[in-house]
């Protein structure tokens, strides 16, 4: 009986030392899923971030409170002529989700690009942009009319649908019903997710828009629109990340990419 006691205390022992398989699996998909997180930019630094067609980053672009930031002030107070939308230039993307966070003053208006190729005047004429803008006031800080009756908008003087925060940029209209825009001055959060079978716009938690890319409708819209004389709008399947800079402050944090 004895000897038994201790073959069955000792048999428990091994079992307790093994691992439970389902929780195993469950803490390695935890890690797997974490890892596959990749930051472009954590607060800490600026590498692998560069001006469009340059090699380092316009000024105005600094790390302020852990936060990427466009200062305009700072951009003024250089000599420089050229462009200041920057991208993260480490590495192309072609099939991702990018998540990051963002806020902008009265009146701001920045985007998110993917898919970018260097070379062209600035990332506009070539990649995809996630509109990022002030919805209520933009219009009545700035005068819109000249630009928007080159389209044959019936009021030109309002922001369009097409140019509105979550927007594809004159491509693709946001479902305003979903919309959840934080107040100016509050930080909002965007996702973007693209496949070539589906491509997602987010904003703070709320699916926006979806649309297939390169289909029969899309190659419609870009064809008879703003985008109708740029010929290279949309067509790469590889690219990079970039942000841009309107002549408005803005700021951005937590910006992180998954390959999909």
């Amino acid at each position: 009986m004895h000897n038994y006691l201790k073959l069955s205390f000792l048999l428990l022992l091994i079992s307790a030392c093994k691992s439970d398989p389902k929780q195993e699996k469950q803490q390695q998909t935890a890690q797997e899923t974490k890892a596959e997180w990749f930051y472009l930019f954590d607060g800490s630094s600026t590498d692998g971030w560069r001006g469009y067609n340059m090699d380092s980053l316009p000024p105005g672009w600094t790390i302020t409170d852990s936060t990427l930031t466009f200062d305009i002030q700072l951009g003024l107070e250089q000599d420089y002529q050229g462009g200041k939308d920057i991208l993260y230039g480490s590495e192309e993307f072609d099939n991702f989700e990018l998540y990051l966070e963002w806020k902008l003053p009265e009146g701001g208006n920045s985007g998110i690009f993917y898919h970018v190729k260097e070379g062209y005047d600035g990332p506009p004429s070539v990649a995809p942009e996630y509109q990022l803008i002030d919805d209520e006031n933009y219009a009545k800080i700035h005068d819109l009319t000249g630009y928007n009756s080159q389209f044959g908008e019936e009021h030109p003087e309002l922001l369009q649908d097409w140019q509105k925060t979550g927007a594809d940029y004159a491509m693709h209209v946001a479902d305003e019903s979903k919309k959840e825009l934080n107040p100016i001055g509050e930080w909002n959060s965007s996702k973007i997710v693209f496949t070539p079978d589906r491509v997602e716009h987010w904003l703070n938690g709320k699916l926006l828009l979806s649309f297939v890319p390169w289909n029969e409708d899309w190659h419609k819209k870009k064809n008879s629109g703003k985008w109708e004389n740029a010929p290279d709008y949309g067509k790469f399947k590889k690219g990079y990340i970039a942000l841009q800079d309107y002549a408005s402050p803005i700021w951005f944090r937590n910006i992180k990419i998954k390959k999909l």
